[in-house]
């Protein structure tokens, strides 16, 4: 049975809440090389106007890798939902929320469950703390880059 890995972290914005999630939620085919994926391509799926289904091809160092992700739009409450359909972390879910800070300042706060199926039952809790830290600082470092890109692009 795989194991949850769980983590979460926040990341500031130095733009208005409401432009933060309209930017982190404008999904286009180009938002892979904006992820770092040199060779990556996204197709988007509307489902209905607040859901639709992300799925992303990229190279790895041997194959292709296909990732589905169904996303939930909770525009009112500047929240979504990703949660990984088929691929490696299959049944995986992140969940993100811009706050406010003031008129011109918000924060990202980010929740991962990652489903590793690498793992067995009888994992430790020690792997899983070190796991839940690699991925942390991973994602948080990503989050950091587009943070960047977002404020670049907003203060024009």
């Amino acid at each position: 049975m795989p194991v949850s890995v769980k983590y979460s972290f926040n990341q500031h914005f130095n733009v208005p809440a409401r432009k933060a999630y309209e930017w982190c939620t404008n999904y286009t085919s180009a938002d892979q090389a904006l992820m770092q994926e040199k060779y990556a391509k996204r197709e988007i799926q509307h489902i209905a106007k607040d859901i639709l289904i992300l799925t992303d091809t990229f190279a790895g160092e041997k194959k292709l890798t296909t990732k589905q992700k169904l996303v939930c739009l909770y525009p009112r409450q500047l929240f979504w939902t990703s949660t990984h359909v088929t691929g490696p972390n299959q049944h995986s879910q992140f969940l993100y929320q811009i706050i406010p800070e003031n008129k011109k300042h918000c924060f990202l706060t980010f929740t991962g469950l990652h489903v590793d199926y690498g793992f067995k039952e009888d994992t430790s809790q020690k792997e899983i703390a070190r796991t839940s830290r690699k991925l942390k600082k991973i994602d948080s470092e990503t989050w950091k880059l587009l943070a960047t890109e977002m404020e670049k692009e907003l203060k024009h």
